[in-house]
């Protein structure tokens, strides 16, 4: 005779929690360091900031893997907060799709315009 302790549970829902919440705060600290980069790279760059001074800032290659990098976490960033309000707000199942794909395809369209806006440099 087999015994079944407690109620069965019914799982719905994301359930990512903490790997999620990680994942935030991770590509948020992220965002941050590249902020601090180009802040200290502009305020020892002298005389105002034109195409050419931008240009320079981020023309070492090293600067445009961690400006990639960046965007990659933005798009993550972006990804589990859009994917999140879909999940929360929009119930029927089909629309919530399609919002979810039409999410990942104009981020990964964002993804490619940004590689070619980095290396167009």
């Amino acid at each position: 005779m087999s015994v079944n302790y407690g109620s069965k549970r019914v799982v719905t829902g994301a359930h990512y929690g903490l790997r999620d919440w990680l994942a935030q705060r991770i590509t948020g600290a992220l965002f941050a360091l590249l902020t601090l980069i180009v802040l200290a790279k502009v305020l020892l760059t002298s005389g105002p900031l034109g195409y050419e001074g931008w240009a320079g800032i981020f023309a070492p290659q090293w600067m445009k893997a961690l400006t990639f990098a960046a965007f990659i976490a933005i798009a993550y960033h972006i990804w589990i907060g859009m994917r999140d309000i879909w999940m929360d707000y929009v119930k029927p199942t089909g629309i919530r799709l399609a919002l979810h794909i039409f999410t990942i395809v104009w981020l990964v369209a964002c993804l490619g315009w940004a590689v070619q806006v980095l290396w167009r440099l």
